[in-house]
């Protein structure tokens, strides 16, 4: 069952909003994003779906709802929706979206409005793609420390002891 609203199910967001400061991409503010990750990048199932899902939209219904808003689940919860039926009816009429997702890039994808990516057979992301930002932004740290500790090995021969 999944009617209890607890565990993880931030860790989706939370990994989506340390991505988009890597790549330095800002995410869309019109979309509410749930779900546990696995350690391949699976978004998984959380509890409380419908009542996260609802309670969104009663936000953006409070804020003046508009196309464009939405919530971003784990693909597998959507066999659980039960909404009420304000909420049904939003989606059909275009003005409300709920996402199932089954992979953090997907999210990425929804959120960020570009695409993820992926390695080629060369073991490059595509160009301009999310993730190539993300590596080369993880590349620039790599020489930064590189950098450093070049560094403090000239300014301290000796060592620290």
């Amino acid at each position: 069952s999944y009617s209890e609203i607890d565990g993880d199910s931030a860790s989706c967001a939370e990994l989506c909003a340390l991505l988009s400061s890597l790549a330095q991409v800002p995410i869309k503010q019109s979309l509410a994003i749930t779900g546990s990750i696995s350690q391949l990048g699976e978004v998984q199932a959380i509890g409380g779906v419908n009542e996260k899902i609802e309670g969104f939209f009663d936000l953006c219904q409070r804020r003046g709802l508009r196309e464009g808003q939405g919530v971003i689940i784990p693909a597998t919860n959507i066999r659980h929706l039960m909404l009420k039926q304000e909420v049904v009816d939003a989606i059909t009429a275009g003005t409300f979206s709920i996402y199932g997702v089954e992979q953090v890039d997907e999210a990425i994808e929804l959120l960020t409005g570009m695409p993820a990516g992926k390695r080629d057979s060369d073991g490059q992301y595509n160009e301009g793609s999310f993730n190539q930002r993300i590596e080369e932004t993880l590349l620039r740290f790599a020489s930064d420390i590189q950098e450093f500790k070049k560094s403090t090995d000239t300014d301290n021969p000796e060592g620290n002891g």
